[in-house]
């Protein structure tokens, strides 16, 4: 095996063990509803997550470590990209919000501000912020 290789596996694996940390939090209340079903196949096409994998994962999401981000920047771009994923299709729904709050409780966010911090992100996304100034903008807003 090329080094390659292993670079490329450990990078599948940690996308892998991502997605079934998020499908963990989506299956929080026993229910992966139509909504979070089609966040959950955008989700892993973006890991490149195979159709094989995926079915795999969510019957055995529970297998898989949760290893969040432990810096807050890279919580920061894991936020920005759900906020992307989430609003992508240019409707948000209250389902969708709760989601992405979920999400980042999930990823390690307190439970005490997420709304804040969640309603922050959608309208950084909706006014199309790139993911530096995103990180830069949450940032600030605890300041």
């Amino acid at each position: 095996m090329s080094f390659l290789d292993l670079f490329d596996s450990g990078f599948k694996q940690r996308n892998q063990d991502h997605f079934a940390a998020i499908v963990r939090v989506a299956m929080s209340d026993d229910v992966i509803t139509e909504d979070e079903r089609a966040f959950l196949q955008r989700l892993a096409t973006r890991l490149d997550i195979s159709e094989e994998a995926y079915h795999t994962i969510l019957k055995e999401y529970k297998t898989h470590p949760i290893n969040p981000p432990t810096s807050y920047d890279q919580r920061l771009e894991r936020l920005y990209d759900l906020a992307r994923m989430v609003y992508a299709d240019n409707v948000l729904g209250e389902k969708q919000t709760g989601m992405l709050e979920r999400l980042g409780i999930g990823l390690g966010f307190s439970t005490g501000n997420i709304s804040y911090v969640v309603d922050k992100a959608l309208k950084l996304v909706r006014a199309g912020v790139d993911k530096d100034n995103f990180v830069e903008e949450i940032k600030n807003m605890n300041r």
